[in-house]
């Protein structure tokens, strides 16, 4: 799998409630919580970011309640990836169960990446590419089982393609 896209890069300690206020919390719905994304960050942040692109943060990010719409949110807006220095353990999961890919990748990684840099993500090499640097850096791999809630598009459609595998589902 292949990501690349613009970087939009954040501090430490993004949590939830910055990712998507509390007060739009009436829906699961991605395309309704899109629009508000990190909206309490960058009031414009939505508007501004395409589909494809790449969140860069430092520590933390998604700390805070363990709400499912935040990931929701961000992969709603069609945000390709989170690179980030650290994760809230409960937010990592909650993307991978959504279908949004996270890497945990070294603070020398996150230090040199700027807002507006072209970044390319190959996930079989493992490897993160900054533009215009040209600089590369090897990533950690997803783990196995994360990779595959994300190639089945997060853990519902995953949990439906088992159970069809093993007979034991059908469509209503």
């Amino acid at each position: 799998m292949l990501l690349k896209g613009r970087a939009w890069k954040f501090g430490s300690n993004i949590d939830t409630d910055v990712i998507i206020p509390a007060r739009y919390l009436t829906t699961h719905d991605p395309a309704l919580l899109a629009p508000h994304c990190l909206e309490g960050a960058d009031p414009d942040f939505a508007r501004k970011c395409a589909p494809g692109d790449i969140l860069v943060a430092e520590w933390n990010f998604g700390c805070g309640s363990s709400r499912e719409h935040a990931p929701i949110a961000i992969r709603g807006l069609g945000v390709a990836c989170v690179v980030a220095k650290s994760f809230a353990r409960i937010f990592y999961r909650n993307a991978f169960n959504t279908g949004l890919p996270l890497l945990e990748v070294p603070e020398t990684v996150v230090d040199e990446i700027q807002s507006g840099d072209l970044l390319e993500i190959d996930l079989e090499a493992n490897q993160l590419t900054v533009s215009p640097s040209g600089k590369r850096y090897p990533v950690p791999a997803i783990p196995p089982f994360m990779r595959e809630l994300l190639d089945a598009g997060g853990l519902i459609p995953f949990v439906r393609k088992r159970l069809r595998q093993e007979g034991r589902y059908r469509e209503t």
